[in-house]
């Protein structure tokens, strides 16, 4: 049973897709909300029907639009936090990664992960914005921390956040070893290493892969373990 945590309300927007899996989840935490999520004139009215004590104001995981495009319809402040910053009731903890901005925000031992961590599959990680070596850190982070549950934007409630935390921090590593194996195989086109290293991707995830792919090479070539004939002109 997806039970909620308590001093917890979540709401889920209608905005179902590949990467935002059932829909965004926004957070009423008394009267604070968690990421609002799309606006969408019915999402925020069940927002504003969850906060019974009004609204005092909004704090956002990160600024990606299905997480952030309501904030403005509120009517409350709202608050793009830092590392530390303690915001209402809740306390940031950065966790870039995902996006340079991305924190996680902890209310005692209930951890709000924005796209940190989804309640199911894994998290898209972009070359562009993101980074594939800053979020195993931060994975690593919170795994340090000693947590009663996430709160996932996207996604069930995990119940078992080490294990969770744990089962992230392996998959990606089990993916650079792959990939690693195949650049030592000879293979070098984006296809033939998703076709090694990336072999359960459906073919509609398959552009999302390739990005992911980009950002594991990132990482390999920032840490210097690319095949030396392997060139920028190869990814």
């Amino acid at each position: 049973m997806d039970r909620e945590p308590d001093g917890v309300v979540r709401v889920r927007a209608r905005n179902p897709s590949l990467l935002t899996l059932d829909g965004t989840n926004t957070y009423v935490v008394g009267s604070w909300i968690v990421d609002p999520g799309p606006a969408d004139a019915a999402h925020l009215d069940a927002i504003r029907a969850a906060a019974s004590a009004g609204i005092e104001g909004v704090v956002l995981t990160h600024r990606h639009s299905d997480h952030s495009e309501g904030a403005a319809e509120l009517g409350a402040p709202v608050v793009v936090p830092e590392d530390g910053d303690e915001v209402g009731p809740l306390r940031a903890l950065a966790t870039p990664g995902h996006s340079p901005d991305s924190v996680c925000l902890l209310l005692g031992a209930i951890c709000f992960t924005g796209d940190t961590v989804l309640g199911e599959g894994s998290v898209f990680i972009s070359p562009d914005e993101g980074s594939l070596s800053a979020y195993l850190e931060s994975l690593r982070r919170l795994r340090a921390l000693d947590l009663e549950v996430l709160c996932p934007g996207h996604g069930p409630y995990v119940w078992e956040p080490r294990a969770k935390l744990q089962e992230y921090i392996e998959h990606r590593l089990d993916r650079e070893r792959r990939l690693l194996d195949a650049l030592r195989s000879g293979l070098r086109t984006p296809d033939e290493l998703l076709d090694a290293a990336w072999p359960d991707s459906p073919p509609d995830l398959r552009p999302a892969a390739e990005l992911t792919l980009r950002a594991h090479l990132d990482k390999l070539a920032e840490e210097g373990r690319l095949p030396p004939d392997y060139g920028p002109g190869d990814r």
